[in-house]
Protein backbone atom coordinates (compact mmCIF):
# COMPACT_ATOMS: atom_id res chain seq x y z
CA UNK A 1 0.00 0.00 0.00
CA UNK A 2 2.55 2.54 0.89
CA UNK A 3 4.50 2.54 -2.86
CA UNK A 4 0.87 2.32 -3.96
CA UNK A 5 0.96 5.94 -2.32
CA UNK A 6 3.84 6.77 -2.96
CA UNK A 7 3.14 6.34 -7.13
CA UNK A 8 0.08 8.18 -6.41
CA UNK A 9 2.01 11.23 -4.96
CA UNK A 10 4.14 11.08 -7.83
CA UNK A 11 1.91 10.75 -10.22
CA UNK A 12 0.03 14.29 -8.83
CA UNK A 13 3.59 16.06 -8.61
CA UNK A 14 4.26 15.18 -12.01
CA UNK A 15 0.97 16.58 -12.70
CA UNK A 16 0.76 19.77 -11.02
CA UNK A 17 4.20 20.58 -11.80
CA UNK A 18 3.53 20.37 -15.42
CA UNK A 19 0.47 22.52 -14.89
CA UNK A 20 2.92 25.37 -12.72
CA UNK A 21 5.22 24.81 -16.08
CA UNK A 22 2.94 25.18 -18.78
CA UNK A 23 1.04 28.24 -17.22
CA UNK A 24 3.67 30.28 -15.52
CA UNK A 25 4.33 33.26 -17.75
CA UNK A 26 7.41 32.77 -19.60
CA UNK A 27 10.60 34.75 -17.88
CA UNK A 28 8.57 34.26 -14.27
CA UNK A 29 10.96 32.72 -11.94
CA UNK A 30 14.26 33.59 -10.59
CA UNK A 31 16.88 34.27 -12.79
CA UNK A 32 15.21 31.76 -15.62
CA UNK A 33 16.69 33.87 -18.60
CA UNK A 34 19.75 33.88 -17.65
CA UNK A 35 19.44 29.70 -16.66
CA UNK A 36 17.86 29.34 -20.21
CA UNK A 37 20.37 31.42 -21.65
CA UNK A 38 23.52 29.37 -20.69
CA UNK A 39 20.86 26.35 -22.74
CA UNK A 40 20.45 28.19 -25.79
CA UNK A 41 24.36 29.03 -25.95
CA UNK A 42 25.81 25.37 -25.41
CA UNK A 43 23.08 24.17 -27.79
CA UNK A 44 23.93 26.99 -30.92
CA UNK A 45 27.46 26.96 -30.07
CA UNK A 46 28.56 23.32 -28.92
CA UNK A 47 30.69 25.21 -26.27
CA UNK A 48 29.80 26.22 -22.89
CA UNK A 49 29.88 29.82 -22.20
CA UNK A 50 32.02 32.43 -20.31
CA UNK A 51 31.07 35.25 -17.72
CA UNK A 52 32.26 37.98 -19.14
CA UNK A 53 31.44 42.34 -18.41
CA UNK A 54 28.10 42.81 -19.65
CA UNK A 55 26.33 39.95 -18.97
CA UNK A 56 24.54 41.42 -15.86
CA UNK A 57 22.57 44.89 -15.62
CA UNK A 58 21.06 45.84 -12.75
CA UNK A 59 18.90 48.58 -14.39
CA UNK A 60 18.19 46.50 -17.26
CA UNK A 61 16.66 43.58 -15.04
CA UNK A 62 14.57 45.65 -12.93
CA UNK A 63 13.28 47.53 -16.20
CA UNK A 64 11.79 44.35 -17.67
CA UNK A 65 10.86 42.72 -14.50
CA UNK A 66 8.86 45.40 -13.83
CA UNK A 67 7.36 45.53 -16.97
CA UNK A 68 6.67 41.58 -17.09
CA UNK A 69 8.80 40.60 -19.73
CA UNK A 70 7.21 42.34 -22.66
CA UNK A 71 7.82 39.95 -25.88
CA UNK A 72 9.15 42.84 -28.35
CA UNK A 73 12.40 42.88 -25.13
CA UNK A 74 15.54 40.90 -26.31
CA UNK A 75 16.33 38.70 -23.33
CA UNK A 76 19.78 37.24 -24.86
CA UNK A 77 21.83 40.04 -23.20
CA UNK A 78 20.93 38.35 -19.33
CA UNK A 79 23.99 36.07 -19.04
CA UNK A 80 25.22 36.13 -15.57
CA UNK A 81 24.72 32.72 -14.96
CA UNK A 82 27.07 31.31 -17.48
CA UNK A 83 29.56 30.73 -14.73
CA UNK A 84 27.61 27.81 -13.20
CA UNK A 85 28.36 24.08 -13.21
CA UNK A 86 27.36 23.08 -16.48
CA UNK A 87 25.64 19.43 -15.82
CA UNK A 88 22.09 20.59 -15.86
CA UNK A 89 22.18 22.79 -19.22
CA UNK A 90 24.06 20.28 -21.30
CA UNK A 91 21.31 17.71 -19.86
CA UNK A 92 18.97 20.26 -21.34
CA UNK A 93 20.15 20.59 -24.60
CA UNK A 94 18.35 17.94 -26.10
CA UNK A 95 14.48 19.43 -25.11
CA UNK A 96 16.13 22.81 -26.31
CA UNK A 97 16.83 20.68 -29.74
CA UNK A 98 13.63 19.18 -30.26
CA UNK A 99 11.31 22.29 -28.95
CA UNK A 100 13.25 24.23 -31.19
CA UNK A 101 13.84 26.64 -28.61
CA UNK A 102 10.47 26.65 -26.80
CA UNK A 103 10.93 27.55 -23.10
CA UNK A 104 8.20 24.86 -21.94
CA UNK A 105 10.23 21.79 -23.03
CA UNK A 106 13.42 23.06 -20.61
CA UNK A 107 11.42 23.68 -18.07
CA UNK A 108 9.71 19.77 -18.29
CA UNK A 109 13.49 19.03 -18.42
CA UNK A 110 13.64 20.69 -14.48
CA UNK A 111 10.08 18.44 -13.53
CA UNK A 112 11.48 15.32 -14.61
CA UNK A 113 14.78 15.53 -12.42
CA UNK A 114 12.33 16.82 -9.71
CA UNK A 115 10.36 13.50 -9.85
CA UNK A 116 13.87 12.12 -9.74
CA UNK A 117 14.65 14.08 -6.21
CA UNK A 118 11.12 12.60 -5.19
CA UNK A 119 12.01 8.86 -5.69
CA UNK A 120 15.79 9.26 -4.07
CA UNK A 121 13.88 10.73 -1.09
CA UNK A 122 11.22 7.97 -0.96
CA UNK A 123 13.99 5.47 -1.48
CA UNK A 124 16.44 6.79 1.77
CA UNK A 125 13.08 7.09 3.86
CA UNK A 126 12.57 3.67 3.26
CA UNK A 127 15.23 2.78 4.03
CA UNK A 128 15.55 4.44 7.46
CA UNK A 129 12.22 3.81 8.64
CA UNK A 130 11.31 0.34 6.78
CA UNK A 131 9.00 -0.59 4.44
CA UNK A 132 5.99 -0.86 6.58
CA UNK A 133 6.25 3.00 7.70
CA UNK A 134 3.85 5.11 6.52
CA UNK A 135 6.43 8.16 7.67
CA UNK A 136 8.43 7.60 3.72
CA UNK A 137 5.32 8.48 1.93
CA UNK A 138 4.13 11.38 3.61
CA UNK A 139 7.63 13.29 3.51
CA UNK A 140 7.78 12.90 -0.14
CA UNK A 141 4.25 14.44 -0.19
CA UNK A 142 5.13 17.32 2.05
CA UNK A 143 8.53 17.99 0.13
CA UNK A 144 6.49 17.51 -3.11
CA UNK A 145 3.98 19.84 -2.91
CA UNK A 146 5.13 23.08 -1.39
CA UNK A 147 3.94 26.02 -3.75
CA UNK A 148 7.35 27.84 -4.36
CA UNK A 149 9.24 24.27 -4.81
CA UNK A 150 6.68 23.07 -7.13
CA UNK A 151 6.92 26.66 -8.79
CA UNK A 152 10.89 26.30 -8.83
CA UNK A 153 10.75 22.78 -9.91
CA UNK A 154 8.95 24.07 -13.03
CA UNK A 155 11.41 26.55 -14.19
CA UNK A 156 14.26 26.44 -16.05
CA UNK A 157 16.89 26.04 -12.76
CA UNK A 158 19.97 24.17 -12.21
CA UNK A 159 17.91 23.56 -8.95
CA UNK A 160 16.04 20.73 -9.69
CA UNK A 161 18.87 18.57 -10.61
CA UNK A 162 20.97 19.95 -7.47
CA UNK A 163 18.34 18.21 -5.21
CA UNK A 164 18.30 14.61 -7.37
CA UNK A 165 22.07 14.53 -6.45
CA UNK A 166 21.56 15.51 -3.17
CA UNK A 167 18.44 13.04 -2.79
CA UNK A 168 20.01 10.30 -4.58
CA UNK A 169 23.44 11.35 -2.31
CA UNK A 170 21.47 11.15 1.29
CA UNK A 171 19.50 7.33 0.10
CA UNK A 172 23.20 5.96 -0.92
CA UNK A 173 24.94 7.13 2.53
CA UNK A 174 22.00 6.08 4.59
CA UNK A 175 21.79 2.57 2.86
CA UNK A 176 25.69 1.98 3.63
CA UNK A 177 25.36 3.49 7.38
CA UNK A 178 22.36 0.94 7.67
CA UNK A 179 24.18 -2.03 6.60
CA UNK A 180 27.37 -4.04 8.32
CA UNK A 181 29.42 -3.96 5.86
CA UNK A 182 30.88 -1.22 3.44
CA UNK A 183 29.95 -2.00 -0.15
CA UNK A 184 31.60 -3.71 -2.95
CA UNK A 185 32.29 -3.96 -6.07
CA UNK A 186 30.46 -1.56 -9.10
CA UNK A 187 28.12 -0.57 -5.99
CA UNK A 188 31.06 1.11 -4.18
CA UNK A 189 31.02 3.17 -6.90
CA UNK A 190 27.31 4.58 -6.83
CA UNK A 191 28.63 7.27 -3.93
CA UNK A 192 31.48 9.25 -5.15
CA UNK A 193 29.92 9.17 -8.90
CA UNK A 194 26.57 10.93 -7.70
CA UNK A 195 28.68 13.05 -5.57
CA UNK A 196 31.15 13.62 -8.52
CA UNK A 197 27.92 14.94 -10.58
CA UNK A 198 26.50 16.89 -7.54
CA UNK A 199 30.12 18.79 -8.22
CA UNK A 200 29.16 19.53 -11.82
CA UNK A 201 25.85 21.03 -11.26
CA UNK A 202 25.39 23.82 -8.24
CA UNK A 203 27.42 24.25 -5.32
CA UNK A 204 24.36 24.29 -3.01
CA UNK A 205 25.04 20.53 -3.59
CA UNK A 206 27.92 20.63 -1.94
CA UNK A 207 26.34 19.79 1.73
CA UNK A 208 26.27 16.43 0.79
CA UNK A 209 30.15 16.36 1.21
CA UNK A 210 29.56 16.88 5.60
CA UNK A 211 26.82 13.98 4.88
CA UNK A 212 29.73 11.89 3.51
CA UNK A 213 31.71 13.24 6.63
CA UNK A 214 29.43 11.85 9.21
CA UNK A 215 29.00 8.68 7.40
CA UNK A 216 33.20 8.18 7.68
CA UNK A 217 32.53 9.61 11.36
CA UNK A 218 30.10 6.30 12.02
CA UNK A 219 32.38 4.05 10.11
CA UNK A 220 34.83 4.99 12.35
CA UNK A 221 33.06 4.29 15.47
CA UNK A 222 31.96 0.61 13.78
CA UNK A 223 34.80 -0.55 11.90
CA UNK A 224 37.87 1.33 13.11
CA UNK A 225 39.85 4.36 12.22
CA UNK A 226 41.63 2.63 8.92
CA UNK A 227 38.58 0.97 7.23
CA UNK A 228 36.94 4.37 7.54
CA UNK A 229 39.54 6.73 6.23
CA UNK A 230 39.89 3.92 3.31
CA UNK A 231 36.05 3.95 2.73
CA UNK A 232 36.37 7.73 3.02
CA UNK A 233 39.09 8.23 0.47
CA UNK A 234 37.21 5.40 -1.84
CA UNK A 235 34.50 8.30 -1.85
CA UNK A 236 35.96 11.83 -1.99
CA UNK A 237 38.89 10.46 -4.52
CA UNK A 238 36.65 9.91 -7.51
CA UNK A 239 34.46 12.33 -6.46
CA UNK A 240 37.22 14.93 -6.37
CA UNK A 241 38.44 14.06 -9.49
CA UNK A 242 34.75 14.37 -11.39
CA UNK A 243 34.98 17.57 -9.63
CA UNK A 244 38.06 18.62 -11.18
CA UNK A 245 36.54 18.73 -14.57
CA UNK A 246 34.66 21.88 -13.91
CA UNK A 247 37.36 23.40 -11.21
CA UNK A 248 40.42 23.08 -13.41
CA UNK A 249 38.22 24.65 -16.49
CA UNK A 250 37.85 27.31 -13.99
CA UNK A 251 41.16 27.63 -12.66
CA UNK A 252 42.12 28.49 -16.46
CA UNK A 253 39.00 31.00 -17.07
CA UNK A 254 38.51 32.74 -13.75
CA UNK A 255 41.65 32.46 -12.10
CA UNK A 256 43.98 29.72 -10.22
CA UNK A 257 42.68 30.28 -7.21
CA UNK A 258 38.79 30.74 -8.15
CA UNK A 259 37.63 27.04 -8.20
CA UNK A 260 34.47 28.06 -8.28
CA UNK A 261 33.97 31.69 -10.06
CA UNK A 262 32.20 33.30 -7.02
CA UNK A 263 35.07 36.37 -7.26
CA UNK A 264 34.35 37.02 -11.00
CA UNK A 265 31.08 36.06 -10.30
CA UNK A 266 31.00 39.35 -7.61
CA UNK A 267 33.12 41.64 -9.68
CA UNK A 268 31.07 41.72 -12.97
CA UNK A 269 27.40 41.02 -11.44
CA UNK A 270 27.72 44.16 -9.47
CA UNK A 271 24.72 45.94 -8.25
CA UNK A 272 23.22 43.42 -6.13
CA UNK A 273 21.68 44.44 -2.52
CA UNK A 274 24.34 44.08 -0.37
CA UNK A 275 24.01 42.66 3.32
CA UNK A 276 25.61 46.27 4.72
CA UNK A 277 23.34 48.05 2.49
CA UNK A 278 19.94 46.13 3.73
CA UNK A 279 20.99 47.00 7.71
CA UNK A 280 21.94 50.31 6.63
CA UNK A 281 18.39 50.78 4.73
CA UNK A 282 16.31 48.73 7.67
CA UNK A 283 17.59 51.01 10.33
CA UNK A 284 19.77 48.75 11.90
CA UNK A 285 20.43 44.53 12.86
CA UNK A 286 17.68 43.88 14.92
CA UNK A 287 14.92 45.02 12.24
CA UNK A 288 17.19 44.02 9.36
CA UNK A 289 16.87 40.21 10.64
CA UNK A 290 13.42 40.75 11.21
CA UNK A 291 12.08 41.27 7.77
CA UNK A 292 14.63 38.81 6.88
CA UNK A 293 13.31 36.17 8.71
CA UNK A 294 9.48 37.02 7.42
CA UNK A 295 10.67 36.78 3.51
CA UNK A 296 12.71 33.41 4.17
CA UNK A 297 9.63 31.87 5.38
CA UNK A 298 7.04 33.52 2.91
CA UNK A 299 9.60 32.56 0.05
CA UNK A 300 9.99 29.26 1.13
CA UNK A 301 6.29 28.73 0.58
CA UNK A 302 5.58 31.01 -1.75
CA UNK A 303 6.83 34.33 -2.91
CA UNK A 304 6.25 33.67 -6.88
CA UNK A 305 8.11 35.50 -9.62
CA UNK A 306 10.91 37.39 -9.02
CA UNK A 307 9.92 37.39 -5.69
CA UNK A 308 6.68 39.80 -6.78
CA UNK A 309 4.00 38.13 -5.96
CA UNK A 310 4.14 36.59 -2.13
CA UNK A 311 1.21 34.81 -0.81
CA UNK A 312 -0.81 36.89 1.36
CA UNK A 313 -0.52 37.68 4.96
CA UNK A 314 -3.63 35.80 6.13
CA UNK A 315 -2.09 32.56 4.61
CA UNK A 316 1.17 32.85 5.72
CA UNK A 317 0.19 32.96 9.41
CA UNK A 318 -1.40 30.14 9.65
CA UNK A 319 0.96 28.62 7.19
CA UNK A 320 3.61 29.49 10.03
CA UNK A 321 1.61 27.96 12.86
CA UNK A 322 1.19 24.71 11.10
CA UNK A 323 4.66 24.66 10.06
CA UNK A 324 5.38 25.36 13.64
CA UNK A 325 3.23 23.14 15.21
CA UNK A 326 4.03 19.96 12.65
CA UNK A 327 8.37 20.58 13.29
CA UNK A 328 7.53 21.37 17.16
CA UNK A 329 5.57 18.12 17.29
CA UNK A 330 7.99 15.87 14.78
CA UNK A 331 11.36 16.69 17.34
CA UNK A 332 9.00 15.54 20.19
CA UNK A 333 7.81 12.73 18.21
CA UNK A 334 11.97 11.82 17.59
CA UNK A 335 12.86 12.52 21.07
CA UNK A 336 10.17 10.22 22.61
CA UNK A 337 11.15 7.37 20.06
CA UNK A 338 15.21 7.65 20.51
CA UNK A 339 15.52 4.89 22.67
CA UNK A 340 13.57 2.64 20.11
CA UNK A 341 16.21 3.24 17.56
CA UNK A 342 18.88 1.46 16.42
CA UNK A 343 22.43 2.86 16.33
CA UNK A 344 22.72 2.79 12.65
CA UNK A 345 19.10 4.52 12.46
CA UNK A 346 19.92 7.09 15.30
CA UNK A 347 23.84 7.59 12.96
CA UNK A 348 21.55 7.62 9.62
CA UNK A 349 19.38 10.13 11.39
CA UNK A 350 22.83 12.02 12.48
CA UNK A 351 23.94 12.11 8.35
CA UNK A 352 20.42 13.69 7.18
CA UNK A 353 20.74 15.93 9.83
CA UNK A 354 24.10 17.23 8.79
CA UNK A 355 22.31 17.69 4.91
CA UNK A 356 20.02 20.70 6.99
CA UNK A 357 22.65 22.30 9.32
CA UNK A 358 25.06 22.59 6.14
CA UNK A 359 22.16 23.89 4.47
CA UNK A 360 21.49 26.60 7.03
CA UNK A 361 25.38 26.97 7.08
CA UNK A 362 25.69 27.99 3.60
CA UNK A 363 22.22 30.18 4.08
CA UNK A 364 23.58 32.42 6.48
CA UNK A 365 27.42 32.49 4.88
CA UNK A 366 25.67 33.83 1.58
CA UNK A 367 23.91 35.96 3.36
CA UNK A 368 26.34 37.77 5.34
CA UNK A 369 27.62 39.49 2.22
CA UNK A 370 24.70 39.78 0.07
CA UNK A 371 20.89 40.14 0.70
CA UNK A 372 19.65 36.71 -0.45
CA UNK A 373 16.62 35.84 1.40
CA UNK A 374 14.78 33.41 -1.02
CA UNK A 375 13.31 30.89 0.99
CA UNK A 376 14.78 28.38 -2.07
CA UNK A 377 17.92 28.44 -1.24
CA UNK A 378 16.92 25.94 1.79
CA UNK A 379 15.94 23.30 -0.77
CA UNK A 380 18.49 21.05 -0.06
CA UNK A 381 17.76 20.62 3.51
CA UNK A 382 13.67 19.68 2.36
CA UNK A 383 14.63 15.57 3.37
CA UNK A 384 15.45 16.10 6.95
CA UNK A 385 12.68 18.82 7.17
CA UNK A 386 9.77 16.23 5.18
CA UNK A 387 10.84 14.07 7.59
CA UNK A 388 10.68 16.07 10.59
CA UNK A 389 6.88 17.20 8.98
CA UNK A 390 5.88 13.78 8.91
CA UNK A 391 6.59 12.54 12.15
CA UNK A 392 5.12 15.72 13.63
CA UNK A 393 1.94 15.28 11.45
CA UNK A 394 1.60 12.28 12.40
CA UNK A 395 2.29 12.92 16.29
CA UNK A 396 -0.77 15.23 16.00
CA UNK A 397 -2.95 12.58 14.40
CA UNK A 398 -1.53 10.32 17.50
CA UNK A 399 -2.67 12.82 19.69
CA UNK A 400 -6.15 13.49 18.34
CA UNK A 401 -6.94 9.52 18.09
CA UNK A 402 -6.01 8.81 21.71
CA UNK A 403 -8.98 11.69 22.82
CA UNK A 404 -11.36 9.13 20.55
CA UNK A 405 -9.95 6.14 21.75
CA UNK A 406 -11.02 7.10 25.11
CA UNK A 407 -14.82 6.44 24.11
CA UNK A 408 -14.63 4.27 21.11
CA UNK A 409 -11.92 1.75 19.07
CA UNK A 410 -10.67 2.95 16.29
CA UNK A 411 -9.39 0.51 12.80
CA UNK A 412 -5.98 0.77 12.36
CA UNK A 413 -6.43 2.06 9.15
CA UNK A 414 -7.41 5.74 10.28
CA UNK A 415 -4.62 6.51 11.10
CA UNK A 416 -2.79 6.64 8.16
CA UNK A 417 -5.47 8.13 6.14
CA UNK A 418 -5.52 11.42 8.29
CA UNK A 419 -1.63 11.47 8.16
CA UNK A 420 -2.17 11.42 4.28
CA UNK A 421 -4.83 13.87 4.42
CA UNK A 422 -2.34 16.16 5.07
CA UNK A 423 -0.59 15.64 1.85
CA UNK A 424 -3.81 15.84 0.15
CA UNK A 425 -4.55 18.97 1.33
CA UNK A 426 -1.12 20.38 0.53
CA UNK A 427 -1.75 19.48 -2.78
CA UNK A 428 -4.89 21.24 -3.35
CA UNK A 429 -3.36 24.49 -1.69
CA UNK A 430 -0.40 24.21 -4.00
CA UNK A 431 -3.36 24.16 -7.61
CA UNK A 432 -4.92 27.05 -5.38
CA UNK A 433 -2.14 28.88 -5.42
CA UNK A 434 -0.93 28.48 -9.35
CA UNK A 435 -4.57 29.01 -10.18
CA UNK A 436 -5.67 32.09 -7.84
CA UNK A 437 -2.09 33.63 -7.24
CA UNK A 438 0.44 32.61 -9.46
CA UNK A 439 -1.62 33.08 -13.34
CA UNK A 440 -3.77 36.12 -12.08
CA UNK A 441 -0.59 38.56 -10.80
CA UNK A 442 1.91 37.12 -13.56
CA UNK A 443 0.13 37.30 -16.64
Amino acid sequence: MQRIAFAIVLAVYLALAAQYAALTPDWQAPDEPAHYNVVRQIAQTGTLPQLEPGDYDQAFLEQVVGAGFPPEVGLDRVQYQDYQPPLFYLLAVPAFWLGGGALLPVRLVSVLFGAGALIFAYLALRVLTGPSSWLPVVAVGLMAFIPQHLAILASVNNDSLSELWVCAGAWLLVREARVSTAPRGRGSWALPVILGLAFLTKVWSYVLVPAVGGLVLWLWQRDGLAPAFRRGLAIMGPALLIGALYWGRNAVVCGPTDFVCGMHHNQIVTGQPTTAHGIQSAGGLAPYLNAGLQTTFTSFWGQFGWMGVPLDPRTVKILLVATAAALLAGVVAFWRSARALTIDQRWALAILAMLGLSTAGVFVYYNLGFQQFQGRYLYSALLPLGLVGAAGVREWVRWALALVRRASKTPTWVEPVLTLSAVAALALFAAWALVRVVVPNLS
